[in-house]
């Protein structure tokens, strides 16, 4: 059962167990050969060294990237050498790989004899020289009862520069300092951790430390070596910096395994299935699709676990979006075999990318993932985790000194926290800085609001060297949308609920102080239509805030041209303009709800308690007080009172 603390709507906050500090004992006593061997062992006094008298650990898998070994009764494997490899193990249920100070959990050696075969922007690979004679990996019995757990979610921290970084610090990162996570819970990390710069991420990680969970990365297609010449040398400084691209873990009674699904460049295999985009003489690219290696890989790893075990899927690229389901790019092709090599089990995959949250139910399907990843009808859930950068840190700064940066589609950045029971779970999204029993937000979409966002979105089409660079409209343009005339009830006017983590489990309902009640309906039912993009499915509540960001206007008499306007993604310029839209706008959604306002609402003042329930029992419920009067007041001072 799931426990009664993840339906409190809060965090929640186990006894924080120590970490257990270490790294796998290499033996270089004798040159390596065509094999390599080792032992898994309980570390009982902790020192990382496989000392007489400590007992090996049987049934655990150690893999060279692309074939699987198992320990013995003693603990011994023995596994090919690859001229390129991972060595890992998984770590077992039960059982605790060591960190390093930066709470990087060390279950791996890296080989690569001759290192790099180019020099790279941010250092490649060393030569690792030949395998060493023996790798034994260290484990501890676990504090806990292990099946019960808290794992936060981090999508695309995507950090540019070091005030980025300072934001997810303030942000995202003191959130989970606050939240009682420690040894035996996790972060895991769903890609792009970085925004390219690679000599940044031992900073990240080093301040995620401080909230004291062991953190797992997933190689995400900001995290690459963009000067690698080959798919199989562009994870090279990650490796050296981080560890493995693709591995897996065990907790509890769950599987997690991190996938690389960014080939970069992309090459003569993504040609053939159709991505134009990868021609060799073009600008190297990247595509969503695994290996046949890492296929491979996967597969023996499927093999070795038993059914009952949850398999979460950790990915950058979605296996299928809803925002980008057009896309041939930001979907992963293939689907249908991944889904075929988790048949049987209980599934949930978990991405970032497109800085959206999205929940898909099974049996979910949106146009154009058939045509894109070969998959119809979701076999089981999928969810994009949304992003810790949200829009890439644009946006005005909030009460936090912090950009607001929604999203786009509407959410605001953040974490998703998944508590995990079994093999049961339990997720809620946690907006960056907000109180955690806040998941939504509702506003109203009046005739007045849509007039005033298709006039900014129609000059925002324009193009952007020819158009007047004062925008049409601005924030202070837009009347009370809370204040409704019989002209604007007529109109009509619509109450929007964005339910952050909703699903097509979720239902929402609006409670009038007249004692009306009404179901408010998902304006996506993902039965297999496109995503409806416009006026009528925005979400007034983020777009009023996205439509018009004050943050392009500030300047100052510094002398420093860089302080001016502001930098966003790899130092791109927003100079010093009048207050502009943002990149992202919440155009469409699938986490939106609608319901129309009554036309006959009486004349007056009026609160509505829009309450959405998820598939879990959990709910958040806003209240929005709305004015009924026969005209529009003049919102400004009356001056002409006071003029002698």
């Amino acid at each position: 059962m799931i426990r009664a603390a993840l339906l409190s709507l809060a965090f929640a906050a186990p006894a924080v167990a120590q970490p257990y500090f270490g790294a796998p004992e290499i033996d270089r006593s004798g040159a390596g050969g065509e094999m390599i061997s080792g032992v898994v062992f309980h570390d009982a006094n902790r020192n990382s060294r496989f000392d007489a008298g400590e007992a090996g650990v049987e049934g655990v898998r150690v893999s060279n990237g692309l074939d699987w070994a198992m320990t013995d009764a003693a603990g011994a494997y023995e596994i090919a050498v690859r001229p390129d490899m991972n060595l890992t193990l998984v770590q077992p249920s039960g059982w605790q790989v060591p960190v390093d100070r930066r709470q990087v959990p060390q279950f791996f050696y890296i080989h690569k004899p001759g290192g790099t075969p180019q020099d790279l922007r941010y250092g490649g690979l060393p030569d690792t020289g030949p395998a060493p004679r023996a790798v034994n990996f260290p484990l501890i019995r676990r504090e806990d009862a292990d099946s019960a757990f808290t794992c936060a979610v981090i999508g695309d921290s995507q950090t540019y520069s070091n005030r980025e970084m300072s934001w997810f610090r303030d942000g995202v990162l003191t959130d989970l300092a606050a939240a009682g996570l420690g040894a035996n819970d996790c972060m895991l990390y769903v890609g792009d951790v970085m925004g390219d710069d690679l000599d940044m991420l031992d900073r990240l990680l080093e301040t995620a430390s401080t909230v004291g969970a062991p953190q797992w990365l997933v190689h995400g297609n900001h995290d690459y070596d963009f000067d690698a010449l080959d798919d199989a040398d562009s994870a090279d400084s990650w490796r050296r910096l981080y560890g493995p691209e693709y591995y897996a873990f065990e907790r509890g009674d769950v599987l997690f395994v991190a996938l690389d699904n960014v080939v970069f460049p992309c090459n003569a295999v993504d040609l053939a299935a159709g991505h134009d985009f990868c021609t060799p003489e073009g600008r190297p690219r990247y595509n969503g699709r695994l290996t046949e290696t890492q296929f491979t890989w996967l597969e023996g790893l499927i093999a070795s676990t038993p059914e009952d075990r949850l398999i979460v899927l950790a990915h950058h690229i979605p296996f299928v979006s809803f925002v980008d389901a057009g896309s041939n790019t930001h979907q992963t092709d293939q689907l249908d075999r991944i889904h075929a090599l988790v048949e049987g089990h209980p599934a949930l995959s978990l991405s970032g990318h497109t800085h959206t949250m999205e929940n898909h139910a099974p049996g979910q399907i949106f146009d154009g993932w058939a045509e894109n990843t070969g998959t119809g009808p979701l076999p089981f859930r999928h969810m994009i985790a949304g992003a810790a950068s949200g829009s890439w840190f644009q946006g005005d700064l909030n009460i936090d000194g912090n950009p607001m940066a929604l999203q786009r589609t509407g959410g605001p950045k953040g974490v998703l926290m998944i508590d995990f029971d079994g093999t049961d779970y339990v997720e809620r999204y946690q907006g960056s800085r907000m109180d955690p029993s806040r998941g939504q937000w509702v506003a109203l979409s009046t005739p007045g609001f849509r007039e005033w966002y298709q006039t900014i979105m129609s000059w925002r089409a324009e193009d952007w060297e020819t158009r007047d660079p004062v925008p049409p409209l601005s924030i202070n343009d837009l009347a009370d949308p809370n204040i409704l005339t019989p002209e604007d009830l007529s109109g009509p006017t619509y109450l929007t609920a964005n339910v952050w983590a909703g699903s097509s489990e979720t239902t929402v309902v609006a409670e009038f102080s007249d004692g009306r009640r009404l179901m408010m309906q998902r304006t996506q039912e993902g039965a297999g239509e496109a995503p409806r993009i416009g006026v009528n499915f925005a979400d007034p509540f983020a777009t009023q805030r996205q439509l018009s960001v004050m943050r392009h206007a500030v300047r100052s008499r510094s002398g420093d041209p860089r302080a001016q306007g502001f930098e966003a993604w790899q130092g791109r310029r927003f100079e010093p303009a009048p207050p502009q839209p943002q990149n992202a706008v919440a155009d469409r959604n699938m986490s939106l709800w609608v319901a129309r306002i009554p036309e006959d609402l009486a004349s007056g003042a009026h609160r509505i308690t829009v309450t959405s329930t998820d598939r879990n029992g959990q709910q958040f419920t806003d209240v929005i007080l709305v004015e009924v009067r026969d005209a529009r007041p003049n919102p400004y001072f009356r001056t002409e009172l006071w003029e002698d």
